[in-house]
């Protein structure tokens, strides 16, 4: 049975979170370089904290070898984790280990316990019903707050459900998670555009057949943008390309234009003659690249007719960059079109970004406030778009 977290009553209850604290960190320092997850999760914690309960943290990092290594120690985020609860964060070392049990078990309303990483036990990624089991004593009540791994079915997203039959719920993140795809997927707003870049068509080929179904536009860019250039027979020089692939992008443009979908391509191009940032670089057509040069970033026309497009939205979803935007050089493009969907939401578009790289991106260029929902998990949102269930959202609901 799925209780609601805005009117469960914590009060004297112990509150076992899945949060994805899964962040990353300094190589050197081991300090967190992106708190990100960590502030997504702070409205969830202090809910239960100001309803007089308890919380117990549980989250995997990385991904070590089934054994405790200690740059994946979730003990290099609790000075972070203090800072913005504003309170002494109690940790215990391993996460069902005797010790754990006792702290979780006399933890007080209002404190916090952090277990260590969950992933330092093979049984975690293997859903293991008896390690679910384990970690379920650690909590009167159960909280799905990590849309991050919701698509992966582990003992701590999905198994240990099982174990609180009454007492389940998902946080406000996944709340709203949930709440933005569905406000995208089942609005009757339109325009509905869809930016969808990165490097390759592959990984993309099931979220481009699910959106053909509900979109108006789809703006292509990225790397997988020159895999549908060559194949309408244009030349694109030594750009990445997905040979194997080049069917399933005529397949695309084909459905879209029986749908009466319109797909906009990048009429033009930032190329180079290497992946560098001393790489001597000319605009050209897409489909006019000169041999031994590759495409890096879109260019000035392809900006100028996304943004028109993106301005005539009332619905945007962004999942992928534009260009190798980690290049200095290279990052007009990607910049561009995240103002463009900055500057529509401020006119009243409703905006939904996902996926690491665009999420990178709409923080790298400061409009991570500027944007009405940043998806935490880009797998997950991924996987929600195309209409697969989720484990862990499955394991709330049933």
């Amino acid at each position: 049975m799925k209780r609601s977290i805005s009117e469960y009553n914590f009060e004297g209850k112990r509150a076992l979170i899945r949060v994805d604290f899964n962040v990353p960190l300094n190589k050197e320092t081991l300090e967190v370089t992106d708190d990100t997850r960590i502030r997504a999760a702070l409205p969830t914690i202090k809910r239960v904290l100001e309803k007089g309960g308890s919380v117990i943290l549980m989250s995997h990092m990385g991904r070590p070898k089934n054994i405790p290594e200690p740059q994946f120690s979730l003990k290099n985020i609790i000075s972070k984790l203090e800072e913005h609860l504003g309170q002494e964060v109690l940790f215990a070392t391993d996460c069902i280990g005797s010790k754990a049990f006792e702290q979780s078990a006399a933890l007080k309303a209002g404190e916090v316990l952090l277990l260590e990483n969950l992933r330092f036990h093979a049984q975690e990624k293997k859903g293991d019903v008896d390690f679910a089991e384990k970690l379920a004593k650690h909590g009167d009540v159960y909280v799905n707050d990590a849309f991050g791994t919701a698509h992966r079915a582990h003992a701590s997203t999905t198994t240990i459900a099982q174990f609180f039959p009454e007492d389940k719920m998902f946080g406000f993140l996944i709340e709203k998670e949930i709440e933005s795809v569905s406000q995208v997927l089942e609005s009757d707003q339109k325009p509905l555009t869809a930016i969808v870049g990165g490097a390759k068509v592959s990984s993309k080929i099931s979220i481009l057949n699910r959106l053909i179904d509900k979109v108006d536009h789809l703006i292509i860019g990225g790397g997988m943008a020159y895999t549908f250039a060559k194949a309408q027979g244009g030349e694109i020089g030594s750009s990445l390309v997905e040979d194997d692939y080049l069917e399933t992008a005529k397949e695309v443009l084909e459905q879209a234009k029986s749908k009466g979908v319109q797909i906009l391509l990048p009429s033009d191009t930032i190329s180079a003659d290497e992946f560098s940032e001393e790489a001597n670089t000319q605009e050209c057509a897409t489909s006019n690249i000169p041999s031994g040069w590759m495409g890096l970033d879109i260019g000035e026309n392809a900006i100028s007719d996304f943004r028109k497009c993106v301005a005539e939205s009332k619905l945007i979803l962004w999942n992928g960059p534009m260009g190798v935007f980690e290049l200095e050089k290279f990052q007009n493009g990607t910049k561009q079109i995240a103002l463009a969907v900055a500057d529509a939401t401020e006119g009243g578009a409703f905006s939904l970004i996902g996926g690491g790289d665009s999420v990178a991106a709409v923080n790298k260029f400061g409009l991570q406030d500027k944007v009405s929902h940043i998806s935490t998990g880009g797998g997950a949102m991924l996987e929600y778009l195309e209409g697969k269930e989720l484990p862990g959202i499955a394991a709330i609901l049933h």
